[in-house]
């Protein structure tokens, strides 16, 4: 029997003055966090939330989120975290297709959350600052299961409404003592991060790997680049992590720093999307600092492969499977690829998720009864086994006949100097079938121009892997973790250039 807040309770009990979440100007020990944890299952209980209930909850990345998600999971509960940004509309789909018995929001971001709960008739709670910090609660937490659902993340939709996944109790607990062990913390750790918890990244690969070591978790509650900078200087951050654009941002904003002016970092985490090779080759210089990349999915509690510290880094791979867990990149029949071809990806161990809330025909989709799951993703081993994530199969552009991997183009787009971002998707063509576009995102004050970009890349790519749709824009849409979301890329705003054919 086990509780996904079992890991705040025992650092609670061994060391509880020490410190477990800091935020803007406030701090809370182990003890606290622990007791307004249980203060909060408390008043949960006295409301009704009843074993297995779902409960909403809509919170920036605060101290006070923390404090909600655990009092849910020491109730017995199931957590269903949302995006602050999330409108009624989304809000009201979620309350309905989970079933919530209560909706809970930060007091900044309630009303929307508020009148969705109105519109079906469910209680909803403000959370406030401080709320329950000095809590004496008299509860202990509930025990359950392994498999007991204990959380609902919604994916992001890619094709259709979002879908729930269910994770377990043994997925979050294993989510945090595979991520500890990945990252070698200790409770002498600082760890920080700009990233939404009610993200699968910032929940299960930051926020449980940090409380599971049991040293400290400093957050952000909205990104921004200077203010995290500032983070990782006075809080003395040793392990942060992000996504590539959030180490692009940084690069761009510490352009006058040095390792010197962050001696206690040690590592940072990239996941969410593929690190260009420049942006970790130059983040690991100006930070002084080792960068690894991982990769995982929301149905796996953000794990899969990690770049393991006891081996030598790929830049360009996201690593060897993670402790635990099993990895294949199989062909169209199912059968495990040979070295170096490329293959849809398969995910097996204990973050696995339990499959997609009352959904059992997507969940029979991709998760077999081995207890294989299915990614979507297209990738190939190398010789030593790192695995290197190519794209999404719903991504992949075919023109004439040949494959574009996106990913491969944006590495050579990110190369380019004058390149701050960019982004590659397929557009329909009559003669091809789909032509290869990019948008990008220029550094302030260059005169990139469409010509150029065509040359660049000619020079590094196969002919028909180059953009002929090139267009320039001020920001890419991006979703909650940071990463670049193409399915917002309103392709019909994209034009053919009249470049020189191959």
């Amino acid at each position: 029997m086990a509780n996904v807040i079992d890991p705040v309770c025992r650092n609670a009990d061994s060391h509880p003055e020490s410190v477990a979440l800091r935020g803007g100007s406030e701090q809370w020990t182990y003890r606290q966090l622990r007791d307004a944890s249980l203060g909060y299952a408390q008043s949960l209980a006295a409301a009704g939330v009843d074993h297995g209930d779902r409960v909403l909850l809509t919170a920036p990345s605060v101290p006070e989120f923390v404090m909600a998600y655990m009092g849910i999971q020491a109730a017995g509960a199931v957590v269903v975290p949302i995006n602050t940004m999330a409108t009624e509309a989304e809000i009201s789909h979620v309350l309905t297709d989970a079933g919530c018995r209560l909706a809970v929001a930060w007091h900044v971001v309630a009303d929307a959350t508020a009148a969705a709960a109105a519109n079906h008739d469910i209680p909803s709670w403000i959370l406030e600052p401080g709320q329950s910090k000095d809590a004496a609660p008299t509860v202990t937490p509930v025990d359950r299961l392994p498999h007991d659902t204990t959380a609902i993340l919604y994916t992001s939709g890619t094709t259709g409404r979002p879908k729930g996944a269910e994770l377990t109790v043994e997925n979050l607990l294993s989510a945090g003592e595979i991520g500890a062990e990945c990252s070698r913390g200790t409770r002498e750790d600082r760890s920080g991060t700009a990233l939404p918890l009610f993200h699968v990244f910032g929940q299960a690969s930051v926020m449980m790997p940090a409380l599971t070591a049991g040293g400290s978790l400093s957050l952000l509650a909205h990104f921004d680049m200077n203010e995290l900078l500032a983070m990782l200087r006075e809080h003395r951050i040793t392990h942060t992590a992000g996504v590539p654009t959030i180490w692009n941002a940084l690069l761009h904003a510490a352009a006058d720093t040095g390792p010197q002016d962050f001696p206690d970092l040690t590592l940072a985490v990239s996941g969410g999307d593929t690190l260009p090779g420049k942006i970790a080759r130059a983040f690991e210089e100006r930070f002084g600092c080792t960068l690894r990349e991982g990769y995982g999915l929301t149905e796996t509690a953000a794990y899969g492969t990690f770049n393991q510290l006891h081996r030598d880094a790929k830049l360009g791979h996201a690593g060897s499977a993670s402790p635990r867990t099993e990895v294949e990149v199989r062909d169209t029949d199912g059968k495990p690829c040979p070295q170096g071809a490329v293959g849809e990806v398969f995910i097996k161990g204990p973050t696995v998720m339990k499959g997609y809330w009352n959904r059992p025909r997507e969940t029979a989709e991709v998760l077999g009864e081995d207890g294989w799951f299915r990614t979507g993703d297209l990738g190939q081993f190398d010789a030593d086994g790192y695995l290197r994530i190519v794209d999404r199969i719903k991504e992949l552009i075919i023109r004439g006949g040949y494959n574009v991997y996106p990913s491969e183009v944006e590495e050579v787009l990110y190369a380019h100097p004058d390149v701050v971002e960019a982004a590659v998707v397929g557009v329909p063509d009559e003669h091809y079938g789909q032509e290869v576009a990019a948008m990008i995102v220029a550094r302030p004050g260059s005169n990139l121009t469409e010509a150029q970009v065509s040359e660049w890349s000619r020079e590094r790519l196969s002919a028909y892997k180059i953009p002929r749709v090139i267009t320039f824009v001020d920001t890419l849409v991006k979703g909650p973790s940071g990463k670049v979301l193409k399915r917002a890329i309103d392709t019909s705003a994209l034009r053919l250039v009249p470049l020189r054919q191959p």
